[in-house]
């Protein structure tokens, strides 16, 4: 077999979507670009598939929302998406203490609606009070952070000055448990502050790395407001909108390429799939850490997992509520089950413990009510509606084989239908279930985990180098000639295009090519 050997100025290693972010930035700078991909289509978790046999419903498989995602970076790089607001923010069932069933009500914007499901909950409006000084504190911490993303990385005492101590006390320095027990006196809010703070994250409310801290961050810093959009036709039409615009701008993307290894010298780097060689001046990593590190032949001794359950359904309709609320209301946003406070670090310390929870704990999405264009004419035509469940505290040691997925799979439909005044099952015409393990098999995400491994916070600690181009945007490896460009990134986890801006723009500057910088 003949080996060929091809040059270009940069070589991509992963075709997710920061990948294409940085793709189609280097080529609009003039640079020379490839992007390899190991499957036959680009997006990673930034997809929408037919998951049901038979059934035309094409469903956001693993990442369903948009909010970090700077409406900046989709201007500069013209993406057409249209990204739709949802009046319900959340909705959490649960049982009054009288056995009647009830639910509590946040809209996106607070109404008369949600002082009144406060007050029934919590029989006055402190509680209420001290959620809207909360979130007050936290949009002062997201209205500092949000504009420094897309430049280089700010450091911690600049971002620091601008904002209250306490808040940053509260959200920076110490254990968020802290600040929620402080401030929420009742055990079913404080849990619906606490889920933003686990999702894609395993860790107790307490956890002294302050992971869940930095994953709270993360979820409520979008665009300065943390607002959670529904994207028209779904993740797919993300994607495609990004690889439409890498192509037009000249990059090269080839799909059905698993790379082999990357050779970093002193003068280029070697990438090597089958046959085939990629000889480029600089490699950018779109692939987890751990993963780029045995490309690289320098496995790490500790790898990332993920905890998280998915589950989507198809079903006929959505279901009835005990509580007689309008399912369209309930499932409009985040409906929440099993997360209260203490449902989740009772969740948390049984899976520590190597079981799966008792109680599924996790959240439940249509993205139907707002968007029906995922749907077939037929579908579109009827009451069908899709759900998809992400479920917090469910490591690879909880679903070992398949029978432990069936039993977690059970034990969502039983947190389902506590809340519901009809059965489920009757209504469903079509399930997946994904386990960590199912994730990393699909994706190549080492333990499944969704961010690649712990979020970091977006800015320069004290003392913190940034002599190099590399370092001051986040993207820095070992290999000066290899940058991160993906979740891996200082400013990665979800999907945001931040990795992918923030290695170009690295590249950019050192090369002298322009600036990049946007903030």
């Amino acid at each position: 077999m003949t080996s060929t050997t091809e040059h270009r100025d940069v070589v991509i290693v992963g075709g997710g979507h920061n990948a294409l972010v940085a793709a189609t930035l280097l080529a609009r700078a003039g640079l020379a670009v490839a992007v390899l991909e190991r499957l036959e289509h680009v997006g990673g978790a930034a997809v929408s598939a037919q998951a049901f046999p038979g059934l035309e419903a094409r469903l956001s498989r693993y990442s369903y929302l948009v909010s970090l995602f700077p409406d900046r970076l989709r201007e500069e790089l013209g993406l057409r998406l249209e990204l739709r607001s949802r009046d319900t923010a959340s909705y959490s069932p649960y049982v009054r203490d009288d056995g009647s069933p009830d639910g509590l009500l946040v809209e996106t914007v607070v109404g008369d609606p949600t002082r009144e499901s406060f007050r029934r909950l919590t029989g006055g409006d402190d509680e209420l009070v001290a959620w809207e000084r909360f979130y007050a504190d936290v949009e002062g911490l997201a209205a500092a952070v949000a504009p420094t993303l897309l430049g280089p990385l700010p450091s911690v005492r600049d971002v620091r000055a601008g904002i209250d101590p306490a808040t940053w006390r509260d959200l920076v320095e110490r254990p968020l448990g802290e600040a929620i027990e402080r401030r929420f006196t009742d055990d079913l809010v404080r849990g619906v502050v606490a889920t933003d703070a686990l999702i894609g994250t395993f860790a107790s409310l307490h956890e002294p790395s302050l992971s869940q801290n930095r994953c709270f961050l993360y979820h409520l810093v979008g665009n300065g407001t943390g607002e959670w959009r529904v994207p028209v036709g779904g993740m797919g039409a993300v994607t495609g909108e990004l690889e439409r615009v890498a192509r037009e701008a000249g990059a090269e993307i080839v799909t059905g390429t698993p790379v082999e290894t990357v050779s970093a010298g002193e003068d280029a780097v070697l990438v090597t799939s089958g046959d085939r060689t990629w000889r480029a001046a600089h490699v950018l990593s779109g692939v987890a850490p751990a993963v780029l590190a045995d490309l690289l032949g320098s496995p790490v001794d500790t790898r990332p997992e993920g905890s998280q359950l998915k589950v989507n359904l198809l079903l006929s309709r959505l279901p009835r509520l005990r509580s007689g609320l309008d399912p369209q209301v309930a499932f409009a946003g985040t409906l929440h089950l099993g997360e209260s406070y203490t449902e989740l670090e009772t969740a948390h310390a049984e899976a520590s413990a190597g079981r799966l929870p008792t109680r599924a704990a996790g959240e439940v999405y249509c993205h139907t009510l707002t968007d029906r264009s995922i749907l077939g004419p037929e579908l579109a035509a009827t009451e069908a509606q899709t759900l998809t469940y992400f479920g917090l505290h469910t490591p690879p040691a909880t679903l070992g084989d398949a029978p432990a997925a069936e039993e977690a799979y059970a034990r969502v439909v039983a947190a389902i239908e506590e809340h519901l005044a009809e059965p489920l099952s009757p209504l469903v015409l079509g399930v997946e279930v994904k386990t960590p393990s199912d994730i990393e098999t699909a994706l190549a995400m080492p333990g499944g985990h969704i961010f690649h491994g712990d979020l970091a916070w977006p800015w320069l600690e004290e003392g913190e180098p940034a002599d190099t181009s590399a370092t001051r945007w986040g993207v820095a490896t070992a290999h000066p000639r290899v940058l991160f460009c993906g979740s891996g990134a200082r400013r990665g986890g979800a999907v945001s295009g931040l990795g992918g801006h923030a290695a170009a723009a690295a590249l950019v500057e050192q090369l002298g090519l322009g600036d990049l910088d946007l903030s």
